[in-house]
Parts: structure tokens; C-alpha cells; sequence
């Protein structure tokens, strides 16, 4: 047996946390396990798990491995636990298919697809210069965007705020016409009223999907919402575990998921919540606002997932200041984009290699990310 003899954590800018888990015949395996904003909690998350289940054991046994670290506890499940988890899971995935020779795709079933479809976020936080940003990237070849519905919004707000929204949606249909997908996210800014007021003033735009149009916790009012538009409703990212999504599927109106899989528990688990999903007929578009271990991460399960439709990636996103995806690769190429696709990889592994060498210098550096706290403007907190 070669057993798990070491790991590192690496905070690393601009908000990612890097996991490198050693075994005795010198394998190293990679995972992200990060929340963002929350980097430092999911940190000791990490080392307590690390230290008390993983150290000294046989690193194939990421079954038993992943039950042991969630269900040894009993308190589980919930976003610092997950990612914890899923950054492990990521490592012992990675460190498997090097000792196999293999990528993990052929290992979970082999590929489904040679290439999976990317999208490109435009617009930033607060969404602004749409129809620019989208011809450039569209012209750089990408097929699908995805823009912010609307900055900081009242749970009731006026006609001008609404107008507002599905105007720089049109201005986008325009500039880039009906060949190409434009994804729409809420971002759980909006409340239940004013989800139904925007998904009907969307549709005549024919958004590619509507993204957590309400926070996870008042998954409850997306029956009421989808009675409002045609559009593919979409939510996830803020879902943790199988059981987290399985209310959603018996509740029959989500059509994509977007479980995030630095968030949700890893490999292991998101490939059991999209086995779930194509039970129930709903497409998987893995959330990744992240950096390239958990891009990794997310194309292994995609390219054996028959029902993954699209992945998001963050290369140039707003949130990526002073350092990007490629930066930490020795090899980039492995993320080029063509014709809005990027290749499944075919490396052991997760199939990208770290820089580790840049990964040690970069982590020098103070990594302090915390998410903005948006008020209005009666001075009462707003969602972001």
C-alpha cells in the first residue's frame, strides 16, 4: 500500500485555496477546496479531515474515504464541510488516476463526449457595457455568455428597474443575434415577487436559462416562478450534497443544475447528484467561478456525464485580479477554447499540471477575499 504520508494547503490569489496530498511512492494529487469569502474556515475544514481520517491511509479508497470523512462527524453536510470534502476528493481522484496511468473520466466510465461546451461571463458584477463585452466574445469564439440580471434590487421594486434588466438583455440578443446563448443569473438577488415580474420580462429575449432566480432556501417559490416563463430555469451553486438536490428533482421544475464541484462535495458526489439528475430528464451546467484544479475537476465529470450541457469557466472573469486559471498551469493549452468548446483531456489524473514552483511564490502573498456587502439605499444590507 502507499499510503498518504504528507498534504499542503496554499492560499493563493485572487481567492483560491490549493490542496497537494503526497503518498509514499511520491504520487501528488491536487484539489481546490475553497469557499469563497470562507477560505480560511475551509482551511482548518481541511487539516481536521486531513488529520483525522486520511493521513496513513490507502488513497484508493475514496469511497470509503468520502463516507468516512462526512458521515464520521455527527454534524455534516453545509458549505465549509463540502468544499473541505470535495478539495480532498478532487486530490484522491487525481492521485488515482496517476497510479493508474489513466485520466478519471476512463475510470468512472470513460468519456460520454470528446469536447464540452464552455460560456464566458460579460458585464461584471454590476451588469454594465453588455453588447460590447458580448460581440468581443463572440468574435474570440465563444458560443454562449452569461451576463448579471440586474446590481443590488428592492424585494419590490419599481417598472424602471425591470425595463432595466430586460433592456440590456435585448441589447445583448442584438449585438450578437439568435445563434448565440445568453445565459441570464439572478445570483439570488431577487425576491419571489420580483423573479416573476423579471422572468416575464425576459422571455421575449430568449435567455438560454435563468440562474437562481431565489436564494436555495426559498427553492419552495420556483414552482410559482417557472409558471411565469418558458425559460429553463436554473439554480445549484449553492447546493451541497445529493440530498440538498433531492427535494429540487421531486419538485419537477429546475431543468439545469449547477452543482459547484469545489463546493459540493468533490468527484465522488457530483457525479452521483448528475446520475440523480438524468433520472428526472435535467440537464448539468457544473458551477466554476474558480481556478484550474476545480476546472479540472468539473471536465472529468462532465466528459462522462451524458447529461452535462455546458461548463462554466473563469478565465478573465470580474473576480480574477492579478492572477488567472492559465497562470497556475505549466501547460495551458489544455484549456484552449475552440469554436467555443474545450477538449477532454486525456492525461492521467485530472490532466492538467500544476506549477508548483509559482503555486509556493504565489502563496506568499496576503490572500484576504471577502465579497462585497452591498446595502440600499435605506442603509439595510442587499443581497450581492
Amino acid at each position: 500500500m502507499s499510503e498518504i504520508v504528507d498534504y499542503e494547503l496554499f492560499e493563493v490569489p485572487p481567492r483560491w485555496v490549493f490542496l497537494r496530498i503526497e503518498t509514499a511512492d511520491g504520487t501528488v494529487g491536487w484539489g481546490e477546496p475553497v469557499i469563497e469569502g470562507r477560505s480560511r474556515t475551509v482551511l482548518t475544514a481541511v487539516e481536521e479531515l486531513m488529520d483525522n481520517y486520511l493521513l496513513g491511509e490507502d488513497p484508493q479508497r475514496i469511497e470509503d474515504h468520502w463516507q468516512a470523512m462526512y458521515r464520521g462527524g455527527f454534524y455534516r453536510g453545509g458549505p465549509i464541510l463540502m468544499s473541505a470534502i470535495a478539495g480532498i476528493d478532487q486530490a484522491l481522484w487525481d492521485i488515482k488516476g496517476k497510479q493508474y496511468g489513466a485520466p478519471i473520466h476512463d475510470l468512472l466510465g470513460g468519456a460520454a463526449r470528446d469536447r464540452i461546451r464552455v460560456y464566458q461571463w460579460i458585464g461584471g458584477d454590476r451588469p454594465s457595457d453588455v453588447a460590447e463585452q458580448a460581440r468581443e466574445q463572440v468574435d474570440a469564439g465563444f458560443t454562449a455568455l452569461k451576463m448579471n440580471a440586474t446590481p443590488e434590487i428592492e424585494r419590490i421594486d419599481d417598472p424602471a428597474t425591470v425595463t432595466a434588466a430586460a433592456n440590456r438583455l435585448q441589447q445583448v440578443r442584438e449585438a450578437v443575434g439568435d445563434e448565440i446563448d445568453i445565459g441570464v443569473d439572478f445570483h439570488g438577488r431577487v425576491s419571489k415577487p420580483m423573479a416573476k415580474r423579471l422572468v416575464e420580462a425576459l422571455e421575449p429575449h430568449d435567455p438560454f436559462f435563468v440562474e437562481e432566480p431565489v436564494l436555495p432556501e426559498h427553492n419552495d417559490a420556483l414552482p410559482e416562478i417557472a409558471q411565469h416563463t418558458t425559460t429553463s430555469i436554473a439554480t445549484g451553486e449553492r447546493m451541497f450534497s445529493r440530498w440538498d438536490y433531492k427535494e429540487l428533482f421531486e419538485q419537477g421544475v429546475v431543468d439545469l443544475i449547477q452543482p459547484d464541484l469545489s463546493h459540493a462535495g468533490g468527484i465522488t458526489e457530483v457525479k452521483k447528484i448528475a446520475a440523480m439528475a438524468e433520472a428526472y430528464d435535467v440537464a448539468m451546467a457544473p458551477h466554476c467561478p474558480l481556478g484550474p484544479i476545480a476546472l479540472a475537476s468539473c471536465v472529468q465529470v462532465d466528459a462522462c456525464s451524458p447529461n452535462a450541457l455546458i461548463q462554466e469557466q473563469s478565465l478573465n472573469i470580474h473576480y480574477n485580479e492579478t492572477t488567472d486559471v492559465l497562470d497556475y498551469l505549466t501547460d495551458p493549452s489544455v484549456f484552449e477554447y475552440e469554436e467555443g468548446y474545450v477538449s477532454i483531456p486525456d492525461d492521467p489524473g485530472l490532466g492538467i499540471d500544476i506549477d508548483e514552483e509559482y503555486v509556493r511564490e504565489q502563496s506568499q502573498q496576503d490572500v484576504d477575499w471577502t465579497n462585497p456587502v452591498w446595502r440600499h439605499d435605506d442603509g439595510s444590507v442587499a443581497e450581492w
